[in-house]
């Protein structure tokens, strides 16, 4: 592979040649995306450090590289490496998500949470929780169930020879108004004790996390990740418009349906597994645009800007504030006020 350092049109930006493989890097998306993994292994030591029982840097890395076995490994490894794993990886797959549903609409206010598929995802667990009867294992089937059947009444609720943005926008505002009203009601129909552990498993939670429930959980968001990228390049395309995207021959309502097919897949198993965590994907994608001043939505921005909000949200969760709360209550605070600031923002450039 050669490294070509001409200059070319617009940012700075380097040319990676692999045979007949030929990419274009913008050079501040490499050192803005550096700068924010290094940030994320810096939270993550920090969340194995913190805790009731403190440990310092060197206890980390004595337990990391094998130096040191008994508590302080269990401490580590057991209790609070999957936590702090399940974040950085939850909060990547959130921030994939949003930045795809933001692409394929065009619209900063795109995310799962605004198109109804975590509300969905909250309604197949209730059911499964509260109609049902079932555990954790059946509340996360019926997430994933749910998530999938939101946003294909979405889907086919704002399909009028084909789907534009803003109709998908506002059918996903409809119905997630309508299922949170469901889901309110199912509650509060409910017996006290299954009322309050829907309740708390709603608000978004990484407090059970464990490898055994984190690691499937994982591997599945590393399937639809890899599976992202290779759309990536007629994700880039729509971004352009669906003419010019269909002018350069992409197949426009194939794609945006395999675009949206992943988006929800990788919602789907976050909420499953943590419950609805609401904001990150919203927020990160347009937090990477505006800190990498990219032409369009980044996708590697939006992982790794997802992660550190995600893991910043859960370390605020357990050790700032005096009581320790799901760290979907922190990510709402974090994200309704970005939504504030961005629709003062959105104003003022229609002004």
């Amino acid at each position: 592979m050669t490294v070509s350092r001409r200059p070319v049109v617009g940012a700075p930006a380097w040319r990676l040649r692999a045979g007949p493989v030929r990419l274009r890097v913008r050079r501040r998306t490499v050192w803005v995306c550096a700068a924010a993994v290094v940030a994320c292994l810096m939270l993550a030591t920090a969340a194995l450090m913190l805790g009731r029982l403190p440990l310092g840097v060197g206890d980390v890395l004595a337990v990391l590289t094998g130096q040191t076995d008994g508590f302080h490994r269990t401490v580590v490894l057991e209790w609070r490496a999957p936590r702090a794993v399940a974040a950085v990886v939850f909060g990547a797959a959130l921030g994939v998500a949003g930045a795809m549903f933001q692409s394929i609409t065009r619209n900063a206010l795109a995310s799962p949470d605004v198109l109804g598929v975590s509300t969905g995802a909250y309604t197949g667990a209730l059911l499964m929780m509260i109609v049902a009867g079932g555990g954790t294992a059946a509340a996360a089937g019926g997430a994933l169930v749910g998530a999938v059947a939101a946003s294909a009444a979405v889907y086919l609720l704002a399909f009028r020879s084909g789907v534009q943005g803003n109709r998908l926008v506002i059918v996903g505002i409809a119905v997630t108004a309508m299922l949170t009203s469901f889901n309110t009601w199912l509650i509060l129909a409910a017996e006290l004790d299954a009322a309050v552990s829907a309740a708390v498993w709603g608000q978004g939670d990484l407090s059970g996390a464990a490898w055994g429930g984190t690691a499937p959980g994982v591997a599945v968001i590393a399937v639809l990740l890899l599976t992202a990228t290779l759309l990536a390049p007629g994700l880039r395309q729509l971004d352009l418009g669906d003419d010019a995207a269909a002018g350069s021959g992409v197949a426009v309502e194939r794609t945006r349906l395999r675009v949206m097919a992943v988006a929800v897949g990788l919602t789907a198993v976050v909420t499953a597994l943590a419950g609805p965590v609401a904001f990150i994907a919203l927020a990160a994608p347009q937090i990477a645009r505006r800190v990498m001043r990219a032409p369009g939505v980044p996708l590697a921005g939006a992982a790794v800007f997802g992660a550190v909000l995600l893991l910043v949200s859960d370390l605020v969760a357990q050790h700032v504030v005096p009581t320790v709360l799901p760290v979907g209550i922190v990510t709402v605070v974090v994200g309704g006020s970005y939504l504030v600031w961005l629709l003062i923002e959105e104003a003022r450039r229609r002004l």
